[in-house]
């Protein structure tokens, strides 16, 4: 059952969003070479408590920690840990923030140090495939729009789209209907209807597809360890178009890819 959302939920909705958005802002400013993530995960913890936010995912069907960061051939769902970023990483740091009855979700993926050119392209590719998917995310449309936004767009580059994994609804839960893939065919899945608030967010492989979990039971990698990109906003279906709820712009005040 899709959960629709009032105008004035949807405020809530991007009040949430606004603590984790400068929760971002402020994780970005230590990403890079030699700090360990278990640093970035508690940062971001204490920023929102801080802000009268409670971390969404912590203790989510058991998962520990305040983010999920997860760098290099990791594609969503890695634990902070003590080991130190390297020049040349690429680290995918996702996060969301219940405020007020309400959540808000949203990804970001970093060049750490020097990385390499065909590296940076898929992180570039990847981030624009976001926004071919937010382009998509109209009153009458459906979620294989979205989808195949995404898919045509990053195929065309040569790159591999995770199947497995999706975006989601959020709202009063992290994840409600309906489920947004990112592949698809037009004109198939789920409606889109004023009210909906929708997480979209890309999972891109530079090489294959296929994917496997860790012994950790959250981790999830891809199967052949090529890196992976990932980037995400909750945005929501008005009568006047999509609006974006959640903001990178904390990000790129002081980081730029």
């Amino acid at each position: 059952m899709i959960n629709y959302k009032s105008s004035d939920e949807i405020e809530l909705i991007k009040e949430s969003a606004d603590i984790l958005g400068r929760a971002h802002g402020e994780i970005a400013k230590l990403v890079k070479p030699g700090i360990n993530t278990k640093k970035l995960d508690k940062l971001a913890e204490e920023f929102i408590k801080d802000h009268g936010g409670v971390p969404s995912f912590k203790n989510y069907n058991g998962f520990p920690y305040t983010l999920c960061v997860s760098p290099n051939e990791q594609v969503v769902h890695g634990f902070p840990s003590d080991r130190e970023l390297e020049d040349g990483d690429v680290l995918s740091i996702d996060c969301g923030v219940f405020y007020k009855g309400f959540h808000s979700d949203s990804a970001y993926t970093y060049a750490v140090g020097n990385v390499k050119e065909e590296i940076l392209e898929l992180l570039k590719v990847t981030k624009e495939s976001l926004y071919k998917g937010i382009e998509k995310a109209v009153v009458g449309n459906r979620t294989g729009d979205i989808g195949f936004a995404i898919q045509h767009f990053v195929e065309g580059y040569g790159y591999t789209v995770v199947r497995e994994l999706v975006g989601h609804g959020v709202g009063e839960s992290l994840h409600e209907s309906p489920e947004v893939p990112n592949y698809g065919k037009r004109g198939r899945g789920a409606k889109l209807k004023e009210g909906m608030v929708i997480a979209i967010e890309p999972m891109i492989n530079l090489g294959k597809k296929d994917i496997v979990q860790e012994d950790d039971g959250w981790t999830i990698r891809t199967k052949d360890r090529a890196p992976s990109a990932h980037y995400e906003h909750t945005v929501a279906i008005t009568k006047e178009g999509v609006e974006v709820l959640t903001t990178h712009k904390y990000i790129e005040e002081v980081y730029k890819l």
